[in-house]
């Protein structure tokens, strides 16, 4: 006899609650490693943010660090020891190196320093103003390009001095006649036709704010020498155009008892502004910068670097 049973096929439930249950199961998953991936790149992108910044700030506080003192007073102190044991008339004396190494020491970092001359203290002005800015200029390109050969950090600049000691009057007579146009105290060099201006540095050396000058150069002990009338009146406009950073700026003359430094000091640095020499050898004047539309540099006509030096107070 032939079976004309029906066939009944079940399906139990739990087949389609497991298939839904695993493709819950799997986007939970891809949930979860969105979320983990997306916590570990951002974790990642602020630590290194962090790093970075705190890379950048070490970075700049060892910049504008100032050299330790123990370091600063064992430089100064050798350097003095040389002097003493020293003949040369044109090396400064240990009491001369101290008065401006002490300037040195209280100027804000990061403290800007010109010398015009390249002479025996180079190498200790640039190690005392560790992390500031030091820049030489000097009328030797071959003295300039042998100091950047042996010493590549040092910032150092040639000038071609056009003037001569023998015409220091002549030059002081043309500075006054100018002295509401192209020798006025306070304006650019860079743009200057005044005959006693320097005004073929780089472009960043007159748009500084300088907080300490020093005048040892060029060469003045003989009448041809280029003598440093140009380097005390440029020092003079620097002082009084200065922007940014503090109001007064040092300025320190070597060999000021000499003709030519002595008169020129008293024509643009003024005896107002003396605040300190040293056996007539070192003049330490403190310069404010001022407005524009100023056209004298001393407020007093009539004083003389003879007069008593003035007390001053740093800003």
């Amino acid at each position: 006899m032939k079976n004309t049973g029906t066939k009944l096929i079940l399906l139990h439930p739990s087949i389609h609650k497991q298939g839904t249950i695993a493709g819950a199961h799997r986007t939970w998953l891809l949930i979860f490693v969105t979320i983990f991936t997306f916590a570990f790149t951002f974790t990642l992108i602020t630590t290194k943010n962090t790093l970075s910044t705190a890379a950048a700030t070490a970075a700049d506080t060892a910049v504008s660090s100032p050299l330790p003192k123990p370091a600063f007073d064992a430089l100064l102190h050798y350097a003095s020891l040389s002097t003493s044991n020293s003949t040369a008339a044109s090396r400064m004396s240990a009491t001369e190196l101290k008065t401006i190494a002490a300037v040195l020491r209280r100027c804000p970092a990061p403290c800007n320093f010109l010398v015009f001359g390249l002479t025996h203290e180079t190498l200790l002005w640039n190690s005392l103003n560790l992390n500031g800015k030091t820049i030489f200029v000097d009328e030797s390109a071959y003295f300039v390009s042998k100091l950047e050969e042996k010493h590549p950090h040092i910032e150092a600049y040639d000038v071609q001095f056009t003037t001569k000691v023998s015409e220091l009057y002549e030059l002081l007579e043309h500075s006054k006649e100018q002295l509401r146009n192209e020798c006025r105290p306070v304006q650019n060099l860079l743009f200057s036709e005044c005959k006693l201006a320097i005004n073929d540095l780089p472009n960043h050396v007159y748009d500084m704010g300088w907080d300490v000058i020093l005048v040892d150069g060029p060469r003045g002990f003989f009448p041809t020498a280029p003598g440093r009338m140009s380097a005390i009146f440029t020092a003079g406009v620097l002082a009084r155009s200065k922007r940014g950073k503090g109001s007064n700026t040092h300025v320190f003359v070597h060999e000021i008892g000499r003709e030519v430094e002595r008169v020129c000091s008293e024509e643009f640095l003024c005896g107002e502004n003396l605040v300190e020499s040293i056996n007539d050898s070192l003049g330490h004047f403190v310069v404010k910068s001022r407005d524009a539309n100023k056209f004298e540099f001393c407020s007093n006509s009539s004083s003389s670097l003879s007069s008593s030096p003035t007390s001053y107070r740093d800003d």
